[in-house]
């Protein structure tokens, strides 16, 4: 960032942290550069979803870093157009979130339930009925019992 002569120009209480500024600044530079490089096609390639989320994420990334420039300017971001474009982004950020975890919740297999609930019905007045010659107070199954269809 600066050769040794110029360490005059700042005070050596913060030199740690313009270091770790340097530094981070270094590997933001490394994965724009690495995104950047990436081709239209290998983009193309990915998954609609994998598409979207690269797409919000890089839009968000440029974004906060014009957010950053705009404090290093003294300009008050908040008070520029740059908060409604987060807003947005972080808005649709969250729609594709609500997809992919609908995409993971746990699915209903309707045959499933629909024969479990049907096996778990049965018709107590009609096991007592065809009960012939047994006492009402029998204790038959709902396996015996005649059951229900549904519809």
């Amino acid at each position: 960032m600066a050769d040794e002569g110029s360490v005059e120009d700042y005070p050596t209480e913060i030199e740690e942290y313009l270091t770790g500024f340097e530094s981070s600044v270094s590997s933001v530079h490394n994965v724009i550069q690495t995104l950047m490089s990436v081709s239209k096609g290998e983009h193309l390639k990915l998954d609609s979803l994998d598409q979207a989320k690269l797409d919000l994420m890089s839009a968000y990334t440029l974004n906060s870093l014009f957010w950053m420039y705009l404090m290093t300017q003294g300009v008050n971001p908040k008070e520029h157009g740059i908060k409604q474009e987060l807003e947005r982004i972080r808005t649709y950020m969250n729609r594709l979130k609500e997809i992919t975890d609908k995409k993971k919740a746990a699915r209903l297999d309707k045959g499933a339930a629909s024969r479990f609930v049907r096996n778990a019905l049965w018709d107590a007045e009609d096991s007592k009925g065809k009960g012939k010659g047994k006492d009402k107070d029998s204790t038959e199954g709902p396996h015996k019992a005649k059951q229900r269809k549904l519809k």
